[in-house]
């Protein structure tokens, strides 16, 4: 189970990142409203996953699937740059989070 919250955590951690955006600042009400409920949400699956997961390892992995999730969601919603260095270090990003999760115990 933990690495499930550890997903939705990472999850989350997308929303509320992509609702920092949105909200402009926390000038518009209901994108920070939304964006607080998303790190409330995000913040209780990794302190739940951090029960049985190494601390290292539950916080690389969160960070990661966040800065994977928002920076595709940022090319994809805000026309963000997408040129093949920033695959290429996508990529770097998504081959250590599988490592961290293969040498974990």
């Amino acid at each position: 189970m933990a690495w499930l919250y550890l997903i939705i955590a990472g999850i989350f951690e997308i929303v509320w990142a992509m609702g920092l955006k949105c909200s402009q600042g926390f000038a518009k009400l209901l994108p920070s409203l939304i964006t607080l409920g998303a790190m409330v949400v995000s913040f209780y699956f990794l302190a739940l996953a951090t029960k049985s997961l190494p601390i290292g390892t539950a916080y690389a992995i969160w960070t990661g699937i966040g800065a994977l999730g928002t920076v595709l969601l940022g090319m994809i919603l805000f026309n963000e740059p997408v040129n093949i260095l920033r695959i290429v270090f996508l990529c770097l990003i998504l081959v250590g989070i599988f490592g961290l999760k293969i040498t974990s115990t």
